[in-house]
C-alpha cells in the first residue's frame, strides 16, 4: 500500500470513527455493506477493508460472518486507545468517562510515582529532568509542551523497572495523552500550577521521598480532573 493511500485510509478511520463516536451509527446497528462505503467515501474495496479493520482494533465495530460490520457496544470501546478517547472526548462529553479515567490513573500513577522515588537511577532522574526543562521551555507549544509531559510521564514510569508494569506504558500514555491534549491551558492561572506540580514531583522523586512523590502525583491528577471538568 502506497503512503497515498495509508493517508486514504487513516482519514477515513478517523471520518468513520467520529460517525459511530458521534452516534450517526448507534451500537448494535449494521454499518453500510462494503460496496456502499465504497460508493459513499469514493474508494477501494481493499481501502475499506482496511479502515473496517482498524475499527475492529479499536473495538468499535465487529465483523459478523456473512452479515457484515455492526457497531460494537460502548462499554467494549478500547478507551485506552488515543484516537478512541479523543472522539468521545470531543463528542457527546460523558462525565462517567472523566470520572472512570481519573480512577485509573489515581490507581495506577501515584504508585508509579512512590516506586521511581524508591528506584530511580541518576540517569533516569537526568531523563525525566530532561522533559521538565522541554515542557517549560516549551510551554507556549501546545504540541512541543505535551510531547515533552508524555515524556516526563514515560520516563517517571521507566524509572520503576518493571517490565511488566512497562507493558501499561503504551496504555498510560495513551489515557494520558487524550486528558492533556484537552486539559492544555498556557494561560496564567493554569499553566504555572501545572509546571509547579511536575516540578514538586521531580524533586520528590530526586530525593527519594516516596511519600511526598505520591502526594504530588494525587495533586496533579486532581488539577487536571478539575481541569477537564471545568472545560465540559
Amino acid at each position: 500500500m502506497n503512503s497515498l493511500e495509508l493517508s486514504k485510509t487513516d482519514r477515513l478511520v478517523i471520518e468513520m470513527g467520529q460517525q459511530i463516536v458521534s452516534g450517526k451509527y448507534i451500537p448494535g446497528a449494521a454499518l453500510p455493506s462494503e460496496m456502499e462505503l465504497c460508493e459513499q467515501f469514493d474508494t477501494s474495496r481493499n481501502i475499506i477493508r482496511e479502515v473496517l479493520r482498524s475499527l475492529t482494533a479499536k473495538r468499535l465495530v465487529e465483523i459478523k460472518r456473512y452479515r457484515g460490520a455492526f457497531v460494537c457496544p460502548r462499554n467494549q470501546w478500547n478507551y485506552l486507545d488515543t484516537d478512541v478517547l479523543q472522539w468521545v472526548l470531543a463528542s457527546d462529553y460523558d462525565p462517567r468517562l472523566i470520572a472512570a479515567m481519573s480512577e485509573v490513573r489515581n490507581l495506577v500513577e501515584p504508585t508509579i510515582a512512590r516506586w521511581a522515588a524508591e528506584r530511580a537511577t541518576s540517569g533516569e532522574l537526568a531523563v525525566i529532568e530532561d522533559a521538565l526543562n522541554s515542557m517549560i521551555a516549551h510551554h507556549q507549544d501546545r504540541d512541543a509542551f505535551n510531547e515533552a509531559d508524555i515524556r516526563f510521564h514515560e520516563a517517571v514510569l521507566a524509572a520503576v523497572h518493571n517490565p511488566v508494569l512497562q507493558q501499561l506504558s503504551i496504555a498510560i500514555s495513551s489515557l494520558q495523552r487524550a486528558v492533556f491534549e484537552r486539559t492544555y491551558m498556557p494561560d496564567d492561572s493554569n499553566m504555572p500550577l501545572t509546571l509547579r506540580e511536575h516540578q514538586e514531583l521531580f524533586n520528590a522523586i530526586r530525593h527519594q521521598d516516596a511519600n511526598a512523590a505520591e502526594q504530588a502525583a494525587m495533586k496533579m491528577i486532581a488539577s487536571s480532573t478539575k481541569r477537564l471538568k471545568d472545560i465540559t
